[in-house]
């Protein structure tokens, strides 16, 4: 039990930092800021499930699929950066009020926001999140001896995953009422700053690739 307990918090402590399901809720909040609430908790709803696919997939396929392509972590590091500092650096541009998102919240019902593509990846399980989650995934034991100790150990990794999920949906369910506190200017600064900081973890999730990749050059 005291094995199933540290493996699911190995899981949650090092996935929860940079999934960061706070800092992500006002995000989320302004990039559904068309939608009606029951169909913001159904967005809600569907980036968790997606994550739990994600991360799943990420920690026990991963690292397999990385050596199929002969992709090493730093590779994915380094182009999973570029892409969040792609999606943070127009966030950053577009904000909550522009004339642009008006317009985008007038059609919403013709044309549902998508749950996976920006809501789950890169907002909520970006480069960073694969990355650990492969790393974690690739400490597994490669030939378990015992099955049922192996299944345990699967299970409290899933239940880690899982538990992250559950506080992404909480976060961004509740993201609303959080945020009504702040107002339209409140949230817009909330968003703006909260993007910064995306593009900052986009850099330092690109410098830590980079300069993996610089130290077999040597």
């Amino acid at each position: 039990m005291t094995e199933f307990t540290n493996a699911f918090l190995l899981v949650y402590a090092g996935l929860f930092p940079i999934v960061n399901p706070i800092g992500g809720a006002p995000i989320f909040l302004g990039l559904t800021a068309g939608c009606s609430e029951d169909e913001r908790n159904a967005l809600a709803a569907r980036v968790a499930i997606n994550s739990v696919l994600l991360l799943t997939g990420s920690m026990f396929i991963g690292s397999h699929l990385l050596v199929f392509f002969g992709i090493t972590l730093p590779v994915v590091r380094i182009a999973g950066g570029l892409v969040l500092i792609a999606f943070a650096w127009k966030l950053l541009h577009t904000g909550t009020d522009s004339e642009d998102q008006r317009a985008a919240g007038a059609v919403r019902h013709s044309a549902p926001a998508d749950s996976f593509y920006p809501l789950t990846m890169p907002l909520t399980v970006g480069p960073g999140s694969i990355a650990v989650a492969i790393a974690l995934g690739s400490q597994r034991p490669l030939s378990p001896v015992d099955f049922s100790h192996f299944a345990m150990l699967a299970g409290s990794a899933i239940g880690g995953i899982i538990a992250v999920a559950l506080t992404v949906f909480v976060c961004y369910r509740f993201a609303e009422r959080t945020i009504a506190l702040l107002g339209r200017s409140g949230t817009n600064v909330v968003v703006r700053l909260s993007a910064f900081i995306l593009l900052c973890i986009g850099i330092q999730i690109l410098w830590t690739g980079y300069s993996a990749l610089a130290l077999t050059l040597k």
